[in-house]
């Protein structure tokens, strides 16, 4: 697999999976950083690609009113995803399933989309390791 690429195996497509994020279920867990919103969580019971991350991007209608506007930001948090993720989630192999929200109301540059991101990503590194960690004592 190429380290840049995003293919079909990073896609959350599942729809009870994402019904379970969104959900107030233990594990769930959510971080945001302006302009973003991460909902995550470990799905043990994911059998296909284990140890692959997987994610989804929701830009809401209702505030985005254009669908050009949706599909300009759903492209910048893409992008985003596709260059950070290698350096920060590269070493976790975990069945993580993410759901990235935008929470902003106007369209945000793609250099505050990533730097955003970036936190997330490696607050998501840090909980997972400190739970691995903590499995292991």
């Amino acid at each position: 697999m190429k380290p840049f690429g995003l293919g079909k195996k990073n896609k959350l497509c599942s729809v009870i999976a994402i019904d379970a994020l969104f959900s107030r279920a233990e594990g769930v867990e959510t971080n945001f950083a302006y302009p973003l919103k991460i909902t995550w969580r470990i799905n043990q019971a994911r059998k296909a690609d284990p140890d692959t991350p997987k994610f989804f991007i929701s830009v809401p209608k209702r505030r985005f009113k254009h669908a050009v506007d949706r599909v300009k930001m759903r492209r910048r948090i893409r992008e985003a995803y596709r260059l950070t993720r290698p350096e920060l989630l590269g070493d976790i192999k975990l069945p993580l399933d993410m759901a990235i929200v935008c929470v902003a109301d106007k369209i945000v540059d793609s250099k505050s989309v990533t730097a955003a991101l970036s936190k997330l990503l490696t607050k998501i590194t840090e909980q997972c390791r400190q739970s691995s960690q903590a499995s292991e004592s």
